[in-house]
């Protein structure tokens, strides 16, 4: 069986969406088309375009995009299959005492405010980090000595073939900014340890911390955040600052002033200025250190032939 467009959108009418423009959907604002976006509303319709794609004798790459906060997408688009959760997985539930189930595409911020307003403690620091739950999960998402490892009970995922598991805390490796998960596995709800607490206390905490993220980072401009892991005891943004100076730009990418490891779309860039910033920086910073920065930043897509 081919990927048929007109057989795509028979089964699966408005959830697909054929060559969709992808900066729309990225905090750098840039990036080219999908071949195929997909917008699934429940688990059961996800299993079944899943199901479906994988009968193809012509299978294409697919992967899942969340909030994009953290995701450069390429001038070439994606030559394959986008999947995008819905509104319909963003929810948070009580199930029982002291656990809460959350939707994959529930943001941070969201769940963060939503834990303050009940007395729950622990889930503070996400109200600083952009993105959504299941990408902080993939990457062990974490500011200000906490990460949400420490809150994780177990997660439920769909894989690339459409097959349903349950993945408990000790079957995962959480390291600093990622984990051991399969690269195939799309995320669908996880549940967190929901402790009560002192709602006062929650929300002086929370204030502090978006203090002390208004001082140190830039905010309402096109970035997605720190590009690079902090090595071993020591901060990328100081590597980068001492290795580059006041530079840095390519075309209308650049350093951010305010904090060195945020890159910025200054209005008019494309995902290659973005890049070649990223592999300049890079180089310096070994050239002066003998330290290779690792990506923070996801990369994926295809660059433009030219390019």
């Amino acid at each position: 069986m081919n990927l048929n467009q007109n057989e795509l959108k028979k089964k699966f009418g408005k959830n697909i969406i054929f060559q969709e423009r992808l900066s729309k959907y990225s905090w750098f604002n840039l990036g080219g088309p999908a071949k195929i976006m997909f917008k699934p509303e429940s688990v059961e319709q996800l299993t079944n375009f899943l199901k479906y794609v994988n009968k193809s004798n012509d299978p294409m790459k697919i992967t899942c995009l969340g909030a994009g906060s953290n995701t450069l997408i390429r001038d070439g688009g994606f030559n394959g299959v986008i999947v995008k959760l819905s509104s319909k997985f963003s929810y948070i539930n009580i199930l029982e005492e002291n656990v809460l189930e959350v939707g994959a595409g529930t943001l941070d911020k969201t769940l963060s405010r939503y834990a303050a307003e009940n007395s729950i403690v622990n889930f503070e620091f996400l109200s600083c980090i952009p993105g959504s739950v299941g990408g902080a999960i993939i990457m062990n998402s974490g500011c200000y000595g906490d990460e949400i490892s420490n809150i994780f009970i177990s997660l439920k995922a769909i894989d690339y073939n459409g097959n349903i598991r349950e993945i408990k805390n000790d079957e995962i490796k959480f390291v600093y900014r990622g984990t051991n998960l399969p690269e195939d596995l799309i995320i669908l709800s996880v549940k967190l340890h929901a402790i009560k607490g002192d709602k006062n206390l929650i929300n002086e905490k929370i204030s502090n911390y978006s203090q002390k993220k208004k001082e140190s980072q830039p905010s309402q401009i096109k970035t997605c955040g720190s590009t690079f892991k902090n090595p071993k005891d020591k901060k990328a943004w100081k590597l980068i600052k001492n290795s580059n100076g006041n530079l840095l730009s390519f075309g209308k990418a650049s350093i951010s002033k305010k904090h060195s490891n945020f890159f910025v779309n200054e209005g008019g860039a494309s995902s290659n200025d973005i890049e070649k910033l990223i592999y300049f920086v890079r180089q310096n910073v070994f050239e002066k250190y003998k330290i290779n920065l690792d990506l923070e930043l996801k990369i994926i897509g295809e660059n433009i032939n030219n390019e």
